[in-house]
């Protein structure tokens, strides 16, 4: 973690947005794996034994999978970074630099989709998680969309650049959907819990 960071807050372009956007993708399914360790085989909540099982699962997988982008990203952004370096006068420079933004923007929407479908999970783990880490959902949720909301950012620049207009909007379109409905449900599943932790306050 030490070496991101330095690597991250250091001159170069990558790792930028987008491995810190995966990072923070994999820190909320680490956090709802936790709250699901925290769950399984307590005898209060051996009704959902099965489920939190079947989560773990999946959260574990969802984790590494996501933290994998930080280097899909790197890979993506490289070939786009050479484009650019292309002389203007080269007949193919045209071609390939289409060819690296559509990538560079790709690779980013898949990490978009990686994350959003990281939400009914944790939705699930509010609905029957251990209530004593109710928080800790709510940190995930906000994790979740502010990793939604920074990849989406690299498909919005990278389509941008597109000569391909009709191809870059109907990827732009796809992206936008995913993280405006992506957003509203971790906003939503955050303030319940804040509600929950306030009300215990107030009373």
């Amino acid at each position: 973690m030490e070496g991101f960071l330095k690597e991250l807050s250091g001159s170069a372009p990558t790792p930028g947005g987008g491995g810190a956007s995966a990072l923070m993708g994999a820190l909320s399914a680490a956090l709802g794996s936790m709250v699901g360790n925290l769950t399984v085989n307590r005898k209060k909540y051996a009704f959902c034994q099965a489920d939190m099982e079947r989560l773990l699962g999946q959260l574990e997988e969802a984790l590494w999978e996501i933290y994998g982008y930080i280097e899909k990203d790197a890979k993506a952004f490289a070939p786009l970074a050479a484009a650019y370096r292309i002389p203007k006068e080269d007949p193919d420079r045209e071609r390939i630099l289409e060819e690296a933004l559509w990538e560079a923007a790709v690779v980013p929407l898949e990490l978009t989709q990686k994350i959003y479908d990281l939400i009914p999970a944790l939705e699930e783990l509010e609905e029957k998680g251990n209530v004593m880490a109710m928080s800790d959902v709510a940190v995930a949720a906000a994790a979740c969309r502010a990793a939604m909301e920074g990849a989406v950012m690299n498909v919005y620049i990278n389509a941008g650049m597109m000569k391909d207009r009709a191809k870059a909007q109907q990827t732009v379109i796809r992206a936008r959907e995913l993280v405006e409905k992506g957003s509203r449900r971790c906003q939503s599943l955050y303030e319940r819990i804040e509600k929950r932790c306030l009300k215990e306050v107030e009373e």
